[in-house]
């Protein structure tokens, strides 16, 4: 009969680095790389909204004989809508702190208050939109109407898809509980999230506010 040796204490340290780094990518690398790629595609969503801040910024004058923003904007509404966003974006924060606290409820509450909030901002921009077009000043009116549309235009799309991607969560959540997989998708929505609300402070201050002043 063969003899059964034990292994040295070399191959044990091998097979435990080995062990270790198995672990090591099973679990911490996906979601690693998830964050990784998620800041990624930010970046390049900060050149693309970069870019249209630059259109806007060069157009932003050229009325065409039309109506400037100061004769377009309502600064109250836009402030309320700008008010809707900016709670969304601490409600969203309450919703991870209890997801933090591994309260399914919680987080499902405060995400719940976190899409009405957004709906709201959609709904007051789409009246916005939607008046401003009544009036004769579409997008077609002059180069100052279209960098303005494209611009908010382009973020309204974001809060939108923002919407969208919240209510998947809910269900999933709703379905799977605080799962890792979901606490990482609602860490990346958080990010996405809060973007968007730096974003909409760049409109705010520098399509309405510089648009109003003559």
């Amino acid at each position: 009969m063969s003899e059964i040796t034990a292994p040295t204490p070399r191959a044990a340290g091998v097979a435990a680095t080995h062990a270790h780094f198995h672990v090591f990518d099973d679990h911490h690398h996906p979601e690693n790389g998830t964050l990784l790629g998620f800041w990624l595609y930010l970046m390049s969503d900060c050149l693309v909204f970069a870019c249209l801040f630059a259109m806007y910024g060069v157009l932003g004058r050229s009325y065409a004989a039309g109506p400037s923003g100061a004769d377009l904007f309502e600064l109250p509404l836009v402030a309320l809508n700008t008010s809707l966003l900016l709670l969304s974006s601490i409600t969203y924060g309450f919703a991870m702190l209890e997801m933090l606290k591994k309260r399914v409820r919680g987080t499902l509450v405060w995400l719940a208050v976190t899409g009405l909030l957004g709906a709201g901002f959609i709904g007051i921009e789409l009246y916005e939109f939607a008046h401003m077009i009544h009036e004769g000043a579409g997008p077609q009116r002059s180069a100052f109407l279209s960098s303005f549309f494209t611009l908010v235009g382009t973020h309204g799309l974001h809060v939108s898809f923002g919407i969208i991607w919240l209510v998947t969560l809910m269900i999933q959540v709703g379905k799977h509980g605080l799962i890792p997989e979901n606490r990482r998708r609602l860490l990346c929505l958080s990010m996405f999230w809060h973007f968007l609300d730096v974003v909409w402070i760049g409109v705010f201050t520098f399509v309405y506010l510089m648009g109003t002043l003559k």
